[in-house]
C-alpha cells in the first residue's frame, strides 16, 4: 500500500510524496516547489524516482527543474502540453504507467476544464487530480471550458465512492462556505463543516476526503440534486435543464459572488 504525505508549500498548496512502505524511492505528484520537498527527503533519507504532472500551472510544476537537477535519475511524467517543458514521458487517456519503485499502476484520465490538458491519476483506490476536484469544491476555468469541466467532474462522479481524492489545495473550510449558500439546510453539509473546522483547529489537513463525502456534500458533484439545481436557477435567473448549464451556473456564482 502507498503512504501518502503531504508537504505543504507555498500558502495552501500540498505537494503529494508517495513510497511504498519502507522503501527509499519517492514518487512526487505536483511538486511547485523544490524547498519542502528537498528537505523532506534529506530528513528521511529518501530519493526521487519520478514526478507525475496533472497540469501546467506554475504552483504545480515550478520546482520540477530543480528537482531534477538533484535527481538526474528522476522521471517525469505529464501531459502533452507544451507549457510543461520538462517531461520524459507524456501520458493521455487510458495510459497505464508504473513510477519506479512504488509497486503500483496508474490509469490516467484525462479530465479538462480548469485547463484544456489537465490529466489525473487514478491508483489503489486514490485519484490525484489536481485542480479538477477540490474537497468540497472544483477548480475555476482557466484555459479549458465550463463545459469540460462538468464533464470531468461527472466522470469521477462515477468511479467508486470509496476512491480516495488527493487534491492539491487546502481550500476545504471557504469551500464549504459556498456550499452552504447552496444547500443551507444541508445536514451532511453541516456535519462536515463542524468536522472540517474542529480539523483545521487543531492544524490538520482536510485532504484527502472521500468520493462518497463529496458525493454528499459537493455542489458540483451534486448538479443533479433538485435542491442544488433550484439553488442554481435562483442565481442564474432562468430555468436550467442540463446538468451542465447547472454546473455552470455554480461555477459562475462562486466566482462571481463568494471567491
Amino acid at each position: 500500500m502507498l503512504e501518502p504525505i503531504a508537504i505543504p508549500a507555498f500558502e495552501d498548496n500540498y505537494i503529494w510524496l508517495l513510497r511504498a512502505p519502507g522503501g527509499a524511492g519517492a514518487t512526487l505528484v505536483d511538486p511547485g516547489e523544490a524547498a519542502p520537498v528537498l528537505a523532506y527527503l534529506s530528513e528521511h533519507g529518501l530519493h526521487l524516482a519520478a514526478v507525475l504532472l496533472t497540469h501546467h500551472h506554475g504552483d504545480h510544476i515550478g520546482g520540477v527543474e530543480t528537482l531534477c537537477a538533484a535527481f538526474p535519475e528522476a522521471v517525469v511524467y505529464a501531459p502533452e502540453d507544451a507549457r510543461i517543458a520538462l517531461a520524459h514521458h507524456r501520458v493521455g487517456e487510458g495510459d497505464a504507467i508504473e513510477p519506479a519503485g512504488l509497486g503500483v499502476t496508474f490509469r490516467v484520465l484525462e479530465v479538462p476544464g480548469h485547463t484544456a490538458t489537465h490529466v489525473a491519476y487514478l491508483g489503489e483506490g486514490r485519484l490525484f487530480c489536481g485542480d479538477t476536484l477540490f474537497a468540497a469544491g472544483c477548480g475555476r476555468v482557466f484555459d479549458g471550458t465550463a463545459e469540460q469541466l462538468a464533464r470531468s467532474l461527472a466522470r469521477i462522479a462515477r468511479l467508486a465512492p470509496e476512491t480516495r481524492c488527493y487534491c492539491a489545495h487546502e481550500y476545504t473550510e471557504a469551500n464549504l462556505g459556498f456550499a452552504q449558500w447552496v444547500e443551507p439546510q444541508h445536514a451532511a453539509l453541516e456535519a462536515r463543516i463542524a468536522a472540517v473546522r474542529a480539523a483545521r483547529a487543531a492544524g490538520r489537513a482536510t485532504v484527502p476526503s472521500t468520493l462518497a463525502e463529496e458525493l454528499a456534500t459537493n455542489p458540483f458533484l451534486r448538479v443533479a440534486v433538485p435542491e442544488v439545481r433550484a439553488a442554481a436557477e435562483r442565481f442564474a435567473g432562468e430555468a436550467l435543464e442540463e446538468p451542465a448549464a447547472v454546473f455552470a451556473a455554480l461555477r459562475r456564482w462562486k466566482d462571481e459572488c463568494y471567491d
